[in-house]
């Protein structure tokens, strides 16, 4: 029964209230040009985001099969796996950390099939606001474009976890920012790779210092 709960109850109940809590929301977009560019590629690219800020972009961007989301197969992830569903999103499972492997392919092939991807760049473990090489060298062999994104409230509660997790109150405005693409030369060196890397930490957090100023 616990089971059957946690994986065909909540999901929808989840569903549910995270839907009505971001219809009394109001957004206000820094940068639509940017979203507009993205929106218009025809072929494959990356979105990416801290941890901290999924929650309303996690609603904002509903109603994209092509956006393939990478889940962990752990039980969390199942719940995460079905709720993303839901929202309209297809899913991916797999970890950066646990057969990280199996999960690059994954996400190269939904790249070269013209798909899109949306990852956590500090990942599901942090260091906070840190970013991680494994977007930057997903674009380095697709050639796939990086879009940094990310959004601020107004009125918020901030948690006490590891990525300070951000949750809008209801009724008050959100501010999104969107920047421009980040690309790497195919087959690109480490050092390459470190500078992309550095400039994908850099231009989120600014965005996200710009958001919360907005």
């Amino acid at each position: 029964m616990k089971k059957l709960l946690f994986n065909y109850v909540l999901p929808y109940l989840l569903f549910g209230l995270i839907y009505l809590w971001c219809l009394t929301l109001r957004s206000k977009n820094l940068n639509e040009e940017e979203e507009n560019h993205f929106k218009n590629l025809a072929g494959p690219y990356i979105l990416t985001l801290w941890h901290g800020r999924i929650f309303y972009l996690f609603y904002y961007l509903r109603r994209h099969p092509e956006y393939f989301l990478l889940i962990s197969p752990s039980e969390d992830g199942d719940l995460l796996a079905r709720l993303a569903r839901l929202m309209g999103y297809s899913v991916i499972r797999g970890s950066t950390y646990k057969k990280a492997v199996p999960a690059a392919r994954s996400l190269i092939k939904v790249l070269r099939k013209n798909n899109k991807i949306i990852i956590i760049a500090d990942g599901s473990r942090g260091p906070r606001c840190v970013a991680q090489s494994g977007s930057v060298q997903l674009a380095g062999i697709t050639g796939a474009p990086i879009f940094p994104m990310t959004f601020g409230a107004r009125n918020k509660v901030v948690l006490n976890s590891w990525d300070r997790f951000v949750i809008p109150l209801p009724f008050t405005r959100c501010t999104l920012n969107f920047s421009s693409p980040i690309s790497l030369a195919r087959r690109a060196d480490e050092q390459s790779i470190e500078e992309k890397r550095l400039e994908l930490e850099n231009t989120l957090n600014l965005i996200t210092e710009v958001g919360d100023e907005g």
